[in-house]
């Protein structure tokens, strides 16, 4: 079945930054705009019924180089074109596949999420605080507002958003850009700006993997549908679920793929690597005051949120694996919600692979549409992510600079063929329960992990020599931002055990003075 594209995707298009200077970066952010919408629709090669079945995403942007802008944020959009013929796994595996894209296409797009608080009283904020923020965001930096309900949710400019996480985390899903500078200018501008309203409220803003000092029962709850329904639901299938909603915080990096074969070797590239990064990116070791006994407590918390939408996916090794095999697995992984005339309706623990059949007891008969499916996909949490580009998930959420080291590491990594060939063998014969074994003990143990009678920072070295020869033979001038994690890789040493040095030493067994120390 042929996919057929029709998109316009008005890049940006900004001059180089000079390399790594932070003045310059922060100087071109401020310049930083995405200009225009991509528009695209979805036609079906194949018969005349097919090509004429009206099958349509509704919603601008979502053309072949989309990455993710109010993705697990907002309420999502309804496809309200009529569907003259059910959709097919056939059409599910088309839309993954239609991701792919010439390498002059590829973009990077980061995410990054921050907890907000009280500079007073170091609380997090209520949503009243932050629906204050975001109203003054928009006011001053002409922001579209998102609302649901009648309640400002997140803003949208361009290709880059800002939205909400279940416990009012603060993110921004950035707009899919060509260089790191670009990516880097982009953090810088966002960070401005949201610095710019919050300082005058006394809110701060602490880059950080776990909630350091405050309790569940502290943390307040975002008004969003859908977030009700997961809150129900995360109980019932692990310990950990609420953690994971209320008081965690990552760091991301999304990425293309040009085949379905170039997809599979960068999944199972950072599958096997993911570890790795989390190690390097461990910044979570204190919970409610205390330490956790974890260097990455957020990466802890995913092994027993809910294992039926988590994990390493040993499938993805298999000879067997592509595209469509992703999709079998994501039509069994049990469904949150649909969202039908602007509802959550609960469709927890019931199959896609049912809806498909209309076969849904929470809407008897009704079928589903591509927009549903995308909505699926969003609700599956995977140390990597298929969508129509890659996710990177394993790395938890930093200062700023960290933010722009993680897309650097998977930029010179997947993005540089040498680099991502030398990953591969190095990975090759790693077996599942090695990854998985790497999984289990890294959010404890970082880049000591022992691993095939080396430490996991050995293998760690390695590959960060990889990425920098990656980012070297994209001669952008990018090899700089991995600055932030050479020294966490030479040494062994990972950004939360400073933190804990600093803990039981400099600050007297007080988590207090982190909210200083990871300020933006």
């Amino acid at each position: 079945m042929a996919l057929l594209h029709r998109f316009h995707p008005h890049l940006i298009h900004q001059s180089e930054l000079l390399g790594g200077s932070e003045r310059n970066a922060y100087s071109a952010a401020m310049n930083l705009r995405p200009r225009g919408d991509s528009l695209s629709y979805f036609g079906f090669a194949g018969s005349d019924q097919r090509r004429h079945r009206g099958l349509s995403l509704g919603v601008p942007g979502l053309g072949r180089c989309r990455l993710p802008v109010t993705v697990a944020a907002s309420p999502p959009t309804e496809d309200t074109t009529v569907l003259t013929e059910p959709l097919t796994k056939d059409d599910l595996v088309a839309y993954l596949a239609s991701g792919c894209k010439s390498k002059e296409q590829w973009r990077i797009g980061t995410e990054h999420e921050k907890f907000g608080f009280e500079v007073d009283t170091l609380r997090p904020m209520s949503y009243e605080q932050i629906a204050a923020l975001l109203n003054g965001i928009a006011e001053r930096f002409e922001w579209d507002k998102i609302m649901e309900e009648n309640r400002v949710i997140g803003l949208k400019q361009g290709k880059q958003s800002i939205s909400l996480e279940p416990g009012g985390q603060f993110e921004l899903s950035g707009a899919p850009l060509e260089t790191l500078h670009q990516t880097c200018a982009e953090v810088n501008s966002h960070l401005y700006q949201v610095k710019a309203v919050a300082e005058e409220m006394g809110i701060g803003f602490l880059g950080i993997g776990f909630q350091p000092k405050w309790a569940l029962k502290d943390i307040p709850i975002m008004p969003k549908g859908r977030y009700e329904i997961m809150k129900n639901y995360m109980p019932k299938v692990g310990s950990l679920g609420l953690d994971m909603m209320f008081r965690t915080c990552t760091v991301q990096v999304n990425l293309d793929f040009s085949s379905e074969s170039d997809m599979i070797r960068k999944f199972r590239a950072g599958l096997a690597l993911q570890p790795i990064a989390t190690a390097i990116f461990a910044n979570s070791p204190f919970t409610e005051g205390k330490p956790n006994g974890f260097l990455s407590m957020r990466s802890q918390i995913w092994t027993d949120t809910d294992n039926n939408r988590a994990g390493m996916l040993p499938f993805v090794f298999k000879n067997s694996f592509g595209f469509e095999a992703y999709v079998d697995y994501a039509l069994d992984v049990p469904m949150y919600f649909v969202y039908r005339k602007k509802k959550y309706i609960d469709c927890t623990g019931m199959s896609f692979r049912d809806f498909l059949h209309g076969k849904l007891p929470a809407i008897p008969g009704e079928l589903p549409t591509l927009v549903d499916w995308e909505n699926h996909l969003t609700t599956i949490f995977p140390e990597v992510r298929l969508k129509r580009y890659l996710e990177m998930r394993g790395a938890d959420g930093g200062p700023w600079r960290r933010l722009c080291a993680l897309p650097a590491f998977w930029v010179g990594l997947l993005y540089d063929e040498i680099s991502l060939q030398h990953v591969i063998d190095i990975s090759a014969d790693w077996t599942d329960e090695e990854r998985e074994m790497l999984r289990r003990k890294v959010p404890a143990l970082g880049l000591k992990t022992p691993f095939r009678g080396r430490l996991l920072r050995h293998v760690a070295e390695d590959v960060l020599a990889h990425a920098k020869d990656g980012l070297e033979r994209r001669l952008c001038k990018e090899a700089g931002f991995l600055k932030e994690v050479m020294e966490v890789v030479a040494t062994g040493v990972t950004p939360a055990e400073k933190l804990l040095e600093l803990y039981h030493e400099k600050w007297g067994c007080s988590v207090d003075p982190v909210f200083q120390e990871l300020l933006y």
